[in-house]
């Protein structure tokens, strides 16, 4: 919890606020728990198992399910994720034209074929352009700027993706932890008393790594999305992170009465 805390602090939330968002989930996941036990729950089930009140639940209990993560349906991410794998393919295309005649690449056939045509290419390269992932030349060609989509200069799409990928990640252990059967890929790697310019040559080497695979899982999702037919209903994030620090930044002292 650490981590979201210092978030939050950094986002300018309150007590108050973290509060409110952890009664909605609590009362979310009660009702989820005793749904998955084929039991839709009462007021009073879910206020005995979450210990709020049968007012704060009367206030906060939802029907709606939650709806799928913004980032998994933005045209742009699509649009983005199908050029960066034209590119692995073929260097050449990290410039394409505007628009073009016949079968040649162009911006607007990866926008119409990434969106299905349901979202106009202009609107998508302006989004594109806007977060500084593509550059639209005066020549009328784009030309790729960005190794994935992670939209660094949009705070509210960083924490979409944030959200999304560590609820996700979280899920993963959670569902271990519950014993899931088979397991899901949880694996990491640590180690603790190297220098700091080791920790960097690692991680610029997990990224190089990163990079191939991100691409070949890229491919095969592709493959089977195109492949599966409207009633299809899964969804799969693979990821990796990495993070490292000076561990002896932040000890406390023991002389310190605040620490």
């Amino acid at each position: 919890m650490r981590p979201l805390v210092r978030l939050a602090l950094a986002m300018g939330l309150k007590h108050a606020q973290l509060e409110l968002v952890l009664r909605e989930l609590l009362i979310e996941e009660a009702r989820k728990a005793w749904l998955d036990q084929g039991v839709k729950p009462n007021l009073s089930q879910i206020s005995v198992t979450t210990g709020l009140n049968r007012k704060a639940v009367t206030a906060k209990v939802r029907e709606a399910e939650e709806p799928l993560p913004h980032t998994e349906m933005s045209a742009a991410a699509k649009t983005l994720t199908l050029w960066l794998q034209m590119y692995t393919d073929d260097p050449a295309l990290q410039s394409l034209p505007l628009v073009a005649e016949g079968e040649m690449a162009s911006f607007e056939a990866v926008a119409r074929h990434a969106s299905r045509g349901n979202v106009h290419y202009r609107a998508i390269l302006d989004e594109l352009v806007r977060l500084n992932m593509a550059i639209e030349r005066g020549t009328g060609r784009v030309e790729l700027n960005a190794a994935g989509f992670i939209p660094s200069n949009d705070l509210k799409g960083m924490l979409a993706f944030f959200g999304d990928n560590a609820r996700d990640h979280l899920l993963a252990g959670v569902a271990n932890t519950l014993g899931a059967k088979p397991p899901l890929l949880e694996r990491s790697v640590f180690a603790s008393g190297i220098l700091l310019e080791d920790c960097e040559r690692i991680h610029q080497l997990t990224r190089q790594r990163w990079n191939v695979l991100h691409h070949e899982l890229t491919r095969e999702m592709t493959r089977a999305f195109e492949a599966a037919d409207t009633t299809a209903s899964g969804r799969i994030r693979v990821g990796i992170y990495t993070y490292y620090e000076d561990n002896a930044v932040g000890r406390s002292d023991p002389s310190d009465p605040t620490s």
